[in-house]
């Protein structure tokens, strides 16, 4: 049986983290051209660590589901949780 997205029509967890990694990777392109105002810099700069945040956030997610799938002792129904943001 194929898994499906959720019907809430969230993006998954994996998409969003690759969509905000891909969008870092330009933004860090366009500033290294150095062809940007310094007002266009800094809005990039502010908007490159919110995604710098939100990726970390996601690996350390991502670190503690495989660490809860790792220990022996979790039970075998346990079910991923949500971050509160």
């Amino acid at each position: 049986m194929a898994k499906t997205a959720p019907a809430s029509g969230k993006t998954p967890p994996v998409a969003d983290f690759e969509h905000s990694l891909d969008e870092l990777e330009q933004l860090v392109a366009k500033m290294e051209g150095g062809e940007m105002s310094l007002d266009e810099s800094l809005t990039s700069f502010e908007r490159g660590i919110g995604l710098y945040r939100h990726c970390q956030q996601s690996l350390q997610q991502a670190e503690l589901r495989v660490r809860l799938l790792l220990d022996p002792d979790a039970p075998e129904n346990a079910e991923p949780f949500e971050p509160e943001l």
